[in-house]
């Protein structure tokens, strides 16, 4: 189950389609924050959309294929986090994170993709996990590099946002690198105040 605690008032469950309301809400909340970095501000413009969402991201929980998690913190949704993919038969997948402007700086984004990809490594025997992120976008790097992840390439004029093709970064663990960074730090002291 990836439901889980993420400190004393924030926790990560999932999102599924009677949440549409909180989601859309939240979005509406960061619209401004989110348009430069991700479709999502584009893709959920109403309630029905982000339902439409959900509903996509159920299917394909359903089958296996991705998983969309919400970040709640005083039992109000502040964020999602997700696997964008997650392919089991070749043992990889892409997660990715988001957060309203007030939840920023308190490691809820960075706590929420360490609890899904311990359980990716351990339960689920996935081998590497990637983060996306654009160059300028500080949020998603930053969270890439407290995860331990490494810079695996840039990829020129590749994520077309806005009517714009953007550069994307690629970082990127193996279960390997995640196992031995866990080890080295017992149970990592949870980044943020």
């Amino acid at each position: 189950m990836l439901s889980h605690q993420l400190g004393r008032n924030a926790e990560l469950r999932p999102l599924e389609p009677w949440n549409a309301e909180e989601l859309f809400d939240c979005v509406e909340c960061a619209r401004e924050h989110l348009t430069p970095w991700t479709v999502l501000a584009a893709r959920v413009t109403d309630v029905f959309s982000a339902r439409k969402l959900l509903q996509h991201y159920a299917a394909r929980q359903a089958h296996d294929t991705g998983r969309y998690l919400g970040i709640w913190r005083d039992g109000a949704l502040v964020g999602g986090a997700l696997f964008r993919t997650f392919d089991t038969r070749s043992a990889c997948c892409e997660v990715g994170a988001w957060l309203i402007p007030q939840a920023q700086g308190h490691g809820l984004a960075t706590l929420a993709l360490r609890h899904m990809l311990d359980w990716a490594f351990h339960s689920r025997g996935l081998r590497r996990s990637e983060l996306r992120a654009s160059p300028e976008n500080p949020h998603g790097r930053g969270i890439a590099m407290r995860l331990g992840m490494a810079h695996q390439t840039t990829l020129r004029k590749s994520f077309l946002l806005n009517g714009i093709h953007h550069d994307t970064e690629v970082w990127a663990v193996t279960a390997e690198n995640w196992q031995a960074q866990r080890s080295f730090c017992g149970t990592c002291p949870s980044p943020g105040p």
